[in-house]
């Protein structure tokens, strides 16, 4: 490959592969044509796919994956560096300060003896941090400011909430949660009843949905991860139902729902059997 091109270190390497691609002049077309709009969505896509990885134990495909993700990284960097706005040496420092900045502890002389505590730690830094540049662009003051709203609906809610917790909007401890969370079926089982716009049964469904992620939060469960593993059982006992009911010699797009719940049942009892789940 004479046009490769090379460097004395493999992100070196990557950095120069990342502006030939996007060199007008012998670049690739649809590298060129990118901005950071149309390359977010590969963003967000690279950073689940890590994740999905590290759920499988996969580490050939989590070293893969993490370098697409990496090549997100260049290539923002790269349309920034481009656009006279910052390049990627600029953001691996800016990076390393932040860290440095934030682990007093490792860095310089603060002491925090636990894990916990360096969370609390982070969090009050980072408020600092939000306020320091609330102050200096005169922008929003809310506590809530600054959280992302493409973020997953799921892990949206929960920031929400750990930044309303901060200044004390929170219940303190899981019950009432709960009895919120039966207030709000109760609340969207009546809209149901009442033949409500979908409009009105979709908010209720949201106010659900939200206070579950409270639950969760309460909890110390990542209400993301908890949802991924219940998609990833309800797909492994769906494809083994469906093997059952093939291998009693019925095609399960034709069986009846009694028939597939009979199956279900028989899978999830095995579940149990073998200690898979207790779900």
């Amino acid at each position: 490959m004479p046009d490769d091109p090379t460097h004395d270190t493999p992100t070196g390497r990557l950095r120069a592969v990342m502006a030939k691609l996007r060199d007008p002049e012998g670049g690739c077309p649809w590298d060129v044509e990118q901005t950071f709009a149309t390359i977010a969505p590969y963003t967000i896509e690279e950073a689940y796919e890590v994740a999905d990885a590290i759920q499988r134990g996969d580490m050939a495909a989590l070293k893969d994956e993490l370098g697409d993700l990496l090549l997100q990284v260049f290539f923002h960097a790269r349309m920034a560096e481009e656009a006279g706005h910052f390049d990627y040496d600029d953001v691996a420092r800016a990076i390393a300060d932040k860290m440095v900045r934030r682990h007093p502890h490792v860095f310089a002389d603060a002491d925090i003896a636990t894990a916990e505590a360096q969370t609390a730690h982070w969090e009050d830094l980072k408020a600092k941090e939000r306020a320091a540049k609330v102050e200096s662009a005169e922008e929003d003051t809310s506590a809530l400011h600054g959280v992302a709203v493409t973020l997953p609906a799921l892990t949206r809610a929960e920031k929400l909430q750990k930044r309303a917790a901060r200044i004390g909007f929170d219940w303190p401890e899981a019950a009432p949660v709960i009895a919120k969370i039966e207030e709000e079926l109760a609340e969207l089982r009546a809209e149901m009843d009442a033949g409500a716009p979908l409009a009105r049964i979709e908010d209720e469904m949201g106010d659900l949905l939200f206070a579950v992620a409270n639950l969760a939060r309460h909890l110390k469960i990542d209400p993301e991860t908890a949802l991924r593993r219940g998609n990833a059982k309800f797909e492994d006992r769906f494809r083994r139902m469906e093997t059952r009911l093939k291998a009693q010699g019925r095609d399960p797009a034709a069986a009846s729902l009694d028939e597939m719940e009979a199956a279900w049942q028989a899978e999830k009892a095995n579940d149990r059997t073998s200690g898979k789940t207790a779900e």
